[in-house]
């Protein structure tokens, strides 16, 4: 996970030399939010993480699409909103139940997102 955060802040302040595509960050966001999602379901038998996590991972690695095919201001406020949004619920969720995880891991997951995209 603190690789993750090591990778987007790198991609934040190195951008000429980048490790990987800007839409990269997306597609695995989402990819971690979808499969937070099925776990969630798989634990617990909860049908919202499932849904939740399959159309905020989608959303996410959908706005990874639309910065690969050009239209890159676009993605990036869309993905920045989403992930605020996921953000600021699970921290809510996770501020009330007083566990991190999963939704503490979640909030953070959607923070570093959002500044990444916030600051492309």
């Amino acid at each position: 996970f603190f690789f993750f955060f090591f990778v987007i802040f790198r991609l934040i302040y190195r951008r000429r030399t980048t490790i990987m595509k800007p839409e990269t960050v997306n597609y695995v966001a989402g990819a971690i939010i979808a499969a937070g999602g099925a776990m969630g379901y798989a634990k617990k038998k909860s049908l919202p993480s499932l849904l939740a996590g399959g159309a905020f991972g989608s959303a996410l690695m959908y706005t990874g699409y639309m910065i690969a095919s050009g239209n890159v201001e676009g993605g990036h406020v869309a993905a920045t909103a989403l992930s605020l949004i996921l953000a600021g619920v699970m921290g809510s969720r996770a501020y009330r139940s007083g566990k991190f995880m999963p939704s503490g891991m979640v909030s953070l997951v959607g923070l570093a997102t959002g500044v990444y995209n916030a600051l492309a």
